[in-house]
């Protein structure tokens, strides 16, 4: 009888832990170890490999704090993009919607610790999903922060130029670049 109870624990364990993983994956669950999450990262890799999964545990990762007021935090968070980047070839995902977030958000925590590497992940987002306008947009609020009001300009131009979309995103960012805005896109217009 020992034997048969410690066999259905231990099934029990297994089928609870397998339930794990797959909360995990479908967003659905916060993962109790907030300092390595190497576990969802290889069930994500191993698996699907897809953008839409790995956004979704990134934006998870996000939510634990500050990037700004936390540089562990950040560095972490980094780590992670720059993997999940490493782990999505671009001639397969260039036109999906959620890797150019993870594209686009990665270059905004890399701006944190330094601009250059941060211009060069804006320009790769923009080379790799230009059909987005968010993409242009915020590499265009990028050089703006940095005071290149002639690179913003011409960003939100090109993103014009090349058609893409929502047309109406370019059209507000270009509006509130010509109004002296610090912003380009307000938190309603986004």
């Amino acid at each position: 009888i020992a034997s048969i109870m410690n066999r259905v624990r231990d099934l029990k364990n297994k089928y609870r832990n397998e339930d794990n993983i797959t909360d995990e994956l479908n967003c659905t669950k916060i993962s109790a170890d907030t300092t390595d999450n190497s576990g969802t990262v290889n069930q994500i890799m191993m698996t699907t490999n897809n953008p839409e999964d790995w956004l979704c545990f990134l934006l998870r990762l996000e939510k634990k704090g500050i990037p700004q007021m936390d540089a562990n935090l950040l560095n972490r968070l980094i780590g992670r993009y720059s993997q999940a980047v490493t782990a999505l070839p671009a001639e397969k995902h260039s036109q999906d919607e959620s890797y150019a977030r993870i594209l686009v958000r990665f270059a905004e925590l890399k701006a944190l610790q330094d601009p250059e590497e941060a211009r060069d992940q804006f320009h790769l987002a923009r080379l790799n999903c230009k059909k987005f306008a968010f993409v242009h947009v915020a590499f265009a609020q990028f050089e703006l922060s940095q005071g290149n009001m002639k690179k913003c300009k011409q960003l939100l131009q090109k993103a014009v130029e090349c058609s893409a979309v929502p047309l109406e995103m370019l059209e507000t960012a270009l509006q509130n670049f010509h109004s002296q805005k610090q912003q380009l896109l307000s938190d309603e217009e986004k």
